[in-house]
């Protein structure tokens, strides 16, 4: 492991970034920031993951085109509009969001990344982007990330943001990041938006290579309501600042870049998965003694994905029948007979994985409620409180290989379908 550790300043923690956020009124009834703007100095070389649902964001695709060239500067983001399902007027829109971007910093359209987030299926008056810029480019800051991490928010209750510093070859290096999320998540590279800034030098080639692996263990694995979004983004500039011979291939400087880029998207699928619409706890599924990585993630989400089990959660119910009810018909090869199930709590619980052959869990804060393809007598009075904390963690294991994998979830509430049921009144 390399020592790596957490600090202050999101996304103009490295060296060069600076950003800012501000209230243009993209949408009336929005009473906080909802325009961001992230800048580098120095052009960047840049990588994305888009969402895989065939109907996608005007931005999207302009982003997905952008970024063709593996380059970008800067980045702008409106909240409250999806710009979405809005024809060629959208595509307008966000080609003009782009330019004044680029025209109020001096840089090429081309290189001006374009994010939204909000409603579906309805125009928005890109004036306001317009009008405002000026005021946007002139509040860039050091600083400006907690306006910034405030623009991109819609039903988030709180703004999502961390910073990390290590070193490469010898230079002090920095990544910091920032996203959105909370409703219409089901990642598959909810609405989510993540921004990832860092000064280290590494290729366009590696930042997509990095990218799309630390997907796998982390935005991926997360799932709040099952729906895919039509704005999924992931994006990261590294514009080279701290001074590392340019990371061009893989390598121990490359394995080091990739465990800090794990390490922050892990932190924003937990905050996403914790902030789901109208969720009570988060939900943490772990699966062991799968036949390989990809069986162990499959179905950790498989369970955390299902409505039944998501009710569950809510209730505190230790129905434990719902989770191998979602790993059997996950379609992914398990043996039900040699299943163990326990709850934990995740704050608390200490847990001792010795090897596969013997795994115990112990301590005061798990119960075990399945063992070996038989239900167990158990404490259901100490079940429900374990449930009942703010993290929760589900605990499998299959006894079928050596493999693990991890899925983030939250429990379904009243609340959630309250805020979805006039979301876009």
């Amino acid at each position: 492991m390399s020592d790596i550790k957490f600090i202050e300043g999101g996304v103009c923690a490295p060296q060069g970034f600076t950003a800012n956020g501000m209230r243009v009124g993209i949408k009336a009834s929005r009473k906080i920031n909802d325009t961001a703007l992230i800048y580098s100095e120095k052009l960047c070389n840049a990588a994305g993951v888009f969402t895989k649902n065939r109907v996608q964001s005007e931005s999207v695709k302009l982003a997905k085109k952008y970024l063709a060239d593996g380059k970008a500067q800067a980045a702008i983001e409106i909240s409250g509009n999806a710009n979405t399902c809005t024809g060629a007027q959208g595509a307008e829109n966000a080609l003009r969001m782009a330019a004044a971007a680029a025209n109020a910093l001096g840089i090429k359209t081309e290189d001006v990344i374009v994010y939204s987030t909000g409603v579906i299926g309805a125009q928005f008056d890109v004036t306001k982007v317009e009008d405002n810029i000026i005021n946007l480019k002139n509040g860039l800051s050091k600083q400006g990330h907690e306006e910034a991490r405030v623009a991109i928010m819609t039903t988030d209750t709180h703004y999502k943001e961390c910073a990390v510093e290590f070193t490469i070859d010898g230079k002090i290096c920095h990544m910091g990041t920032m996203c959105k999320g909370s409703g219409m998540i089901h990642i598959n590279m909810g609405t989510m938006l993540s921004f990832v800034t860092t000064d280290v030098a590494i290729s366009s080639a590696m930042l997509d290579k990095a990218l799309h692996s630390s997907i796998l263990e982390t935005y991926n694995c997360v799932s709040v309501d099952g729906d895919t979004s039509t704005n999924d983004t992931l994006t990261i500039m590294a514009n080279g600042m701290a001074g590392n011979k340019e990371i061009t291939s893989e390598g121990p400087e490359y394995d080091i870049f990739l465990e800090a880029l794990n390490k922050i998207n892990k932190v924003m699928a937990m905050k996403i998965a914790a902030d789901g619409e109208g969720a009570t706890r988060l939900v943490e599924c772990n699966v062991h003694g799968a036949k390989s990585p990809e069986a162990a993630r499959g179905l950790a989400k498989e369970i955390i994905c299902s409505s039944l089990v998501k009710a569950a959660m809510f209730g505190a119910d230790a129905n434990f029948g719902r989770f191998l009810c979602a790993m059997g018909y996950s379609g992914i090869e398990f043996d039900p007979e040699k299943t163990n199930i326990w709850f934990t709590s995740k704050s608390n619980a200490k847990r001792y994985f010795e090897n596969y052959d013997d795994f115990e869990v112990h301590g005061e804060n798990s119960v075990q409620v399945y063992k070996d393809g038989v239900p167990l007598d158990f404490d259901e009075e100490k079940a429900k409180q374990i449930m009942s904390e703010e993290a929760v963690e589900i605990l499998v294991h299959c006894q079928d290989g050596t493999c693990s994998g991890t899925a983030w979830g939250c429990d379904l509430t009243y609340d959630y379908v309250k805020i979805n049921g006039d979301y876009r009144t």
